[in-house]
């Protein structure tokens, strides 16, 4: 049976808490195979066979966990929902939040007027001393009770039907029980502490969705095409124009959809997309992205993707996907708040239970301490911790031009022991380059290129390609060769100032029985290093040889030495290539070995091998012919420029750009990201841990313990939000 995958928004679902009440009810659900969630946008994925489930059944899962479901629109799915959800959606628990501190506040002054006290109203007569509380703070106090505690007692309610103790229940119990040992501002104030520390952890996921959310406005949502008749200029939502349409793009307006220059050229801004901060000279049969900017020519493109498959809403859907693959840190933080928080409400029973039992204590002191137990075991800063950590990463880390699948794969960058590099298109440019103009018979380097790419501007080989660019970057002025004839496979001549001139391979030198044995050797040696080579000659001579090499990237070389300064400690290189060129590859970049004439299954091998004796390893690649090499490594990173569609389906990571220097900055932010988890669990746990002691030397009180728990959250959640601002790690 077909499977279907639903996308749900959720009502109140902001911390692992909720996501993990929401996999009992909703999960358990007959006939569900899966149920992922994404806190970034607030959405629930839901997978089950078609027809099985009835929407209705979700919705009232839903409810038994204390929230509520409505299905998401698609266009309308996932970040941008959170613009249409509603005021008292997006803002209820605020408003609620405020109240609540009002209606404390209120109640405060309206005890200390009527009481004539400030002394007695804030500690309410002093512990064991019989206190009466006016009658109108009283009703100030439940007021801020009620509104404090609008969004928090349905869920608890939900946890007690579900026998699942969460931090909703812990909050509940603690509240109830203040109030029923009359203690009405500690009962008020615990309200509204804990209701703020909510509004707090709201806010920091929908800043870290802010982050995200801003990609959405990268894109116009209008374009201009040209119609069925000429002349005809049409202007339409992006999601109306149809594939092959041709787009027109004025200078300083951003590209609306993903295409082909098919006429004009420009400057164009692709920073949205691969993060480089220069622009980048487009021309006729260029790519152009939704999202960049046009900085200075008209231009004319054919779409070649929809707007819901352009590289940016590609971009978008994965980051906000990314959410529902947990880190590790993640992972285990849950594990631990499953166990910890029932073990709590068990010592809080036999705080307030065995003193009393067992050494005669009082047993309303006892009880008071059991419910200040409770408030500082609320795991709240603790499970916070980490999401938001991990989202402001992943933003960051996007807004860099690096897409990462998943909070796991940033974790994994962080530990990162070897980098494996394929040698074509990753450490070189993927097509050769002239590497020597080596000129003969009395003739000069510019004569012999001014002859080479005159009979080569013929020809799309790429050796010809190579020469033609080394002639533009040198200025020199191209004269094409008249009456061009090309050797099939071997070259071409022509005519060039009324001379004949040829060019081609060590075999058609070899037909022209031009070659001497000085020139054998010269021409056996550059091959033996893997350069091709061509000569160029004429009806009395070899005019010279031109040998061309796949270049190596510009600042491979210190890249290598930044890898290894980021944490890395081998870098090794794994080609298909001869011995002799990944050999001299490796010592032009610093690499510590390299490993030649590899199959695809060789680099698989050599992949697992590390991974057996190191652990933690990267491969970096073209997506696509070092494919099972990506998916084997414990971190597969691809290069996306040479092939984005393959690039971002297949890897766990991917450069967005044929920038290598983002690798050490990637290392560096994954160490970066882990070392901000541990400082928060560390942090959270440390303050519970001070507070306990307290509690059980009597020193600690309830509204002190809830201001020390929301003092945690804020604290890791500003933490967390440093990583948001890590471009430059």
């Amino acid at each position: 049976m077909q499977p279907k995958i639903s996308t749900w928004y959720v009502k109140g679902m902001n911390c692992a808490e909720e996501t993990n009440a929401l996999r009992q009810t909703v999960g358990a659900l007959s006939g569900i195979t899966d149920v992922a969630f994404n806190l970034v946008n607030g959405t629930m994925t839901v997978t089950a066979p078609e027809g099985v489930l009835d929407d209705r059944d979700i919705v009232a899962a839903a409810e038994c966990a204390g929230m509520s479901a409505r299905p998401a629109d698609d266009k309308q799915a996932g970040v941008s929902q959170s613009v249409t959800a509603g005021f008292w959606l997006t803002h209820g628990l605020a408003v609620m939040c405020t109240a609540s501190g009002i209606a404390v506040a209120a109640g405060f002054l309206s005890h200390w007027f009527l009481h004539g006290s400030l002394l007695d109203a804030l500690a309410e007569g002093g512990r064991g001393k019989a206190h009466v509380f006016p009658l109108l703070s009283i009703g100030f106090y439940l007021v801020a009770v009620l509104v404090g505690g609008w969004f928090i007692f349905p869920k608890a309610l939900a946890a007690l039907r579900r026998f699942r103790a969460d931090m909703n229940l812990l909050m509940t119990i603690a509240v109830f029980g203040a109030l029923g040992i009359g203690e009405w501002f500690e009962a008020a104030t615990v309200t509204f502490l804990f209701s703020l520390s909510l509004v707090l952890e709201t806010w920091s996921i929908g800043h870290a969705r802010n982050a995200i959310k801003a990609l959405f406005k990268l894109t116009p949502i209008q374009a201009r095409y040209l119609g069925p008749h000429d002349g005809d200029i049409m202007e339409k939502p992006v999601e109306d124009v149809p594939l092959g349409a041709i787009v027109l793009v004025r200078p300083g307006e951003r590209i609306p959809l993903d295409g082909e220059i098919t006429k004009g050229s420009a400057s164009i801004n692709q920073a949205p997309i691969t993060g480089e901060s220069i622009p980048v000279q487009k021309q006729e049969g260029d790519e152009v992205f939704a999202g960049t900017i046009d900085e200075d020519g008209a231009i004319e493109f054919r779409v070649t993707k929809p707007a819901s498959d352009t590289t940016i809403a590609r971009i978008i859907r994965m980051v906000e996907e990314a959410q529902s693959r947990r880190a590790p840190s993640e992972q285990w933080v849950e594990k631990f708040a499953r166990y910890y928080t029932p073990s709590m409400i068990l010592l809080a029973i036999a705080i307030a239970v065995v003193p009393p039992l067992v050494f005669s204590g009082n047993w309303t002191r006892w009880f008071y301490e059991s419910l200040v137990l409770l408030v500082i075991a609320c795991p709240c800063a603790l499970v916070i911790s980490t999401p938001v950590a991990i989202v402001a990463a992943l933003a960051t880390a996007a807004r860099s031009g690096i897409l990462i699948k998943g909070g796991a794969f940033l974790e994994e960058a962080g530990k990162l022991k070897i980098v494996f590099f394929d040698k074509t298109g990753t450490l070189t440019y993927g097509h050769p380059e002239v590497r020597r103009i080596i000129p003969l018979n009395g003739h000069t380097e510019e004569e012999l290129l001014d002859r080479a790419a005159a009979l080569e501007v013929h020809s799309r080989h790429p050796l010809a390609r190579a020469i033609i660019r080394r002639a533009e970057q040198l200025r020199r002025t191209i004269s094409p060769a008249e009456n061009y004839h090309e050797f099939r496979g071997r070259g071409g001549q022509g005519e060039i100032g009324g001379r004949t001139f040829w060019i081609g391979s060590h075999r058609l030198l070899h037909e022209k029985q031009m070659e001497n044995d000085d020139m054998h050797r010269t021409l056996d040696a550059f091959e033996d290093a893997g350069h091709s080579v061509v000569a160029v000659g004429n009806e009395d001579h070899v005019c010279g040889i031109i040998s061309m090499a796949d270049g190596v990237r510009d600042n491979a070389l210190s890249i290598v030495a930044d890898l290894k300064r980021a944490g890395a400690a081998k870098v090794i290189i794994l080609t298909g290539d001869n011995r002799g060129t990944a050999r001299a590859i490796s010592e032009k970049i610093g690499a510590d070995a390299f490993h030649a004439e590899l199959l695809p299954e060789d680099k698989l091998k050599a992949i697992e091998e590390a991974k057996r004796r190191c652990g933690a390893v990267a491969m970096v690649g073209d997506g696509i012919n070092d494919a099972p090499a990506l998916a084997a490594a414990t971190l597969g990173i691809a290069m996306a420029a040479a092939g984005t569609d393959a690039a971002i389906e297949t890897a766990d990571i991917a450069l967005m750009t044929d920038d290598l220097s983002r690798l050490p900055w990637l290392i560096r932010h994954g160490h970066r990201t882990l070392s901000v988890i541990r400082q928060n669990i560390g942090f959270a746990l440390s303050v519970k841990l001070l507070f306990m002691l307290l509690a059980l030397a009597n020193i600690a009180t309830l509204w002190m313990a809830i201001a020390a728990d929301m003092g945690a959250s804020l604290l890791v959640i500003m933490n967390a939000l440093r990583l948001l601002h890590s471009q430059e790690a």
